[in-house]
């Protein structure tokens, strides 16, 4: 194999969104609001934080924002045909279908 070339997966999975928040408890009510349970973790000398395991493996994680939060767009799928946008405390849009 050449130094250049990296072995990748076929189908790459994503496994990790860190979502950086104004005020991380009304941010985790929110979420779990929506069914998603958190819990709290600490890594080292790290920031307290949130982290929920979704059905996919995909781990969601709540952080204390150093600044103005992320504007990321979320999208769950709970099951359902129909579509809501909401707006989580800090201000991301976030798509639900049920």
């Amino acid at each position: 194999m050449n130094h250049n070339e990296i072995h990748h997966p076929a189908t790459p999975r994503l496994n990790l969104l860190v979502l950086r928040c104004r005020d991380i408890d009304t941010t985790r009510a929110f979420y779990e609001g929506l069914g998603i349970p958190f819990i709290p973790e600490q890594h080292g000398n790290g920031a307290p934080h949130y982290a929920a395991i979704l059905s996919d493996g995909l781990v969601l994680e709540l952080y204390p924002a150093k600044g103005e939060p992320d504007n990321t767009r979320l999208g769950f799928q709970f099951g359902g045909e129909h579509q809501r946008i909401v707006q989580d405390p800090d201000g991301r849009y976030v798509e639900i279908w049920e």
